[in-house]
């Protein structure tokens, strides 16, 4: 068992006992004397669990429990009662607690088998909202070039060291973040992912710290950030340099302490998370500009690992597409789906710039298309890279995207089907079909 629990007890053998067996099991115990000493400890630090006595001076335990679930409402709650006080250790579930233990404990089996169930709902709870995306993790990486990358990512996961992952758009870093978590010791705990990109300046230090209730217009409620919901696993930052530079400042803070407050709040929360971070930028470049922060850089960068452009490991293309090709014809409800080997050598000869995002949209494009159970190169649309002269394609539709396809080749063979069509890589009949359909002239 892993994790952070508190034991709130006002008698003095009861803690020790129960701290004794949880810590014998791999779990990190805080202890309190009573309830007042607890809701100290709750606006100070974040815990995983907390066992509660419900008759305790000052300040009881439903009390406490009231308070907590407002607090750290992900918190489970066990609470401990005597045996004349049953009824109020079901009041007590009524109001969020997980379950009850009957005192005196009976021994220690009973202790840690609730602990572990109270434990592992909260973690199923987690990944049910996040979602693990172990099916993400899997790397494909046979070529020659990709072994060194591999053998580096399988030894840096077993440490907890932070790890800067740099490369183009699209090769493939999420992939080695998950593949980096799922061999780790924190692989039972919840992988979080953000695009830093995505989040609006305003918004970012919230999603990443959370905030207190009315921190700011519309903060109706607490939210939790995602340094905290990633709190025991890992968490990865993707376009790490877009994140603003005042910003940049706190999150070099939490990496050197490990603590944090969150947005409009001043209680300092803890949290044990494996960072890694991700670019498709020059960040020495950036620093040169200004835009980011050097100190913060030479954090990230302790383990820095670069990711090759696809066309560099041409032995992972065949493999990978069959890979891809799997999940998008299951997702298509076609899981028989193969590679027709004229498709196969088209998908070779192909520069890839757009990496293996480019080549999962191109197979699904393909997938869609195609009538029979095998794709074929006259189904494959592949746009060259764009040049200055090239209008770029506003509607990211699939009918979109392929009448600009085939409008393009035209148009650099001036009307010349015949050449269209082998610049396409599909058969001359489908190009005239295609042509009547669009109303292309």
């Amino acid at each position: 068992m892993k994790g952070r629990v508190l034991v709130v007890d006002d008698e003095e053998g009861i803690r020790s006992f129960i701290a004794e067996i949880l810590q014998d099991e791999g779990l990190t115990v805080t202890l309190a004397v009573d309830g007042r000493q607890a809701r100290q400890l709750l606006d100070q630090q974040s815990f995983h669990l907390m066992l509660t006595d419900l008759k305790m001076p000052e300040l009881d335990g439903m009390t406490l429990l009231r308070q907590a679930k407002e607090l750290i409402p992900e918190m489970e709650v066990i609470v401990l009662t005597a045996y004349g006080t049953v009824d109020s250790a079901v009041e007590a579930m009524r109001l969020g607690a997980f379950d009850y233990l009957r005192k005196p404990l009976s021994g220690p089996e009973e202790l840690c088998l609730i602990v572990d169930r109270a434990l592992e709902r909260r973690r199923l709870r987690e990944q049910g909202q996040q979602g693990r995306g172990d099916e993400n993790g899997v790397m494909v990486a046979t070529d020659p070039a990709m072994r060194p990358i591999v053998e580096q990512l399988s030894r840096v996961a077993l440490t907890n060291t932070t790890v800067l992952l740099q490369g183009q758009s699209g090769t493939g870093k999420e992939v080695a973040a998950r593949m980096i978590h799922r061999q780790s010791k924190r692989n039972s705990a919840p992988f979080i992912a953000v695009n830093c990109a995505a989040v609006s300046a305003e918004l970012v230090e919230s999603e990443m710290f959370g905030h207190e209730r009315g921190a700011f217009t519309g903060a109706t409620d607490r939210r939790r950030g995602r340094f905290e919901l990633a709190d025991g696993g890992t968490l990865f930052l993707d376009e790490i340099s877009e994140i603003p530079l005042p910003l940049q400042a706190k999150l070099l803070r939490v990496l050197q302490e490990r603590s944090f407050e969150r947005v409009g709040g001043s209680r300092t929360i803890e949290v044990d998370v494996r960072l890694i971070a991700a670019t498709n930028r020059d960040l020495e470049q950036e620093i040169a500009r200004g835009t980011f922060r050097e100190d913060l850089y030479h954090r990230l960068a302790v383990f820095p690992i670069g990711l090759p452009r696809l066309c560099d490991r041409p032995g992972d293309i065949i493999p990978l597409a069959q890979h891809l090709l799997t999940k998008i014809s299951h997702q298509l409800g076609r899981p028989n789906l193969t590679i027709g080997e004229a498709a196969q050598e088209r998908l070779l000869s192909y520069p890839w710039p757009g990496n293996v995002r480019e080549l999962s949209n191109a197979l699904e494009r393909a997938a869609i298309l195609s009538n029979g159970d095998a794709i074929e190169a006259d189904g494959l649309i592949l746009n060259r890279p764009p040049n200055a002269n090239s209008a770029p394609v506003l509607d990211g539709t699939l009918k979109a995207i392929e009448r600009e396809a085939i409008k393009r080749a035209l148009a650099t063979v001036n009307g010349h089907r015949k050449k269209a069509a082998a610049q396409l890589g599909i058969g001359l009949r489908t190009l005239y079909d295609k042509i009547k359909e669009y109303d292309l002239k």
